[in-house]
């Protein structure tokens, strides 16, 4: 039987709180960007629930809008995300899973051109990537995880969603009954348990191994 493991990105792979604190930082000052940061985490998802076929590209642009930034600035966030880095340990840990068998997909609330551009980063192959754009929806609907099925035909029961949102990602594919691993790298309390949690990838195939033995 195929396992499939699927991973959101930004904030689980990618560090999403590091490129976004820099432009928020070079737009409103050290003072002011952890509050902008903290405002842009509201911000986001209340933008995607008023029009979820808005692009990420979009959405970003009206989070800075909202935040205040400059007209000519609007665009920070999507000009700078190609560059943003991932967590250190992740590409070795991803290349482990698949040396044991995993595949590996990706379910991101972002575009074709920014995701694409992120997994060259990484510099892992992925065999299916799954992007909002393309949907006309965002996690936390479920329509990621009804394309990724419909597209891949996998098992549920070989099945594992690894995550750093509990509210896109953890609460959503629980509650399809999927077996989660919550990548809890900021050290949060939650009610909602997944099936595992870790606060790196840096154990992640035997977390996998271990929810799912070959």
């Amino acid at each position: 039987m195929r396992r499939w493991a699927t991973f959101d990105c930004y904030g689980t792979l990618i560090d999403w709180n590091g490129g976004i604190g820099r432009e928020l930082e070079r737009l409103f000052g050290a003072g002011r960007a952890g509050d902008c940061l903290r405002r842009y985490h509201e911000l986001e998802p209340e933008i995607q629930r008023e029009d979820p076929t808005l692009s990420y590209r979009e959405v970003m642009a009206i989070a800075l809008a909202r935040l205040g930034a400059p007209a000519e600035e609007q665009d920070a966030l999507s000009r700078s995300l190609p560059g943003w880095e991932p967590f250190p340990e992740v590409p070795a840990a991803l290349e482990e899973a698949r040396s044991r068998g995993w595949s590996l997909a990706i379910l991101s609330n972002s575009d074709r051109n920014l995701i694409d551009a992120s997994v060259k980063r990484l510099g892992v192959s992925f065999d299916e990537t799954i992007v909002a754009s393309e949907l006309g929806s965002y996690k936390p609907a479920y329509a990621h995880w009804e394309e990724f099925f419909a597209c891949t035909g996998a098992d549920r029961s070989a099945h594992v969603h690894v995550a750093a949102s509990l509210f896109h990602d953890i609460a959503p594919a629980s509650s399809l009954g999927l077996r989660t691993i919550w990548i809890n790298r900021l050290g949060e309390r939650a009610d909602l348990q997944p099936d595992l949690e870790i606060h790196t990838l840096g154990d992640l195939a035997g977390s996998l191994d271990f929810l799912v033995p070959a």
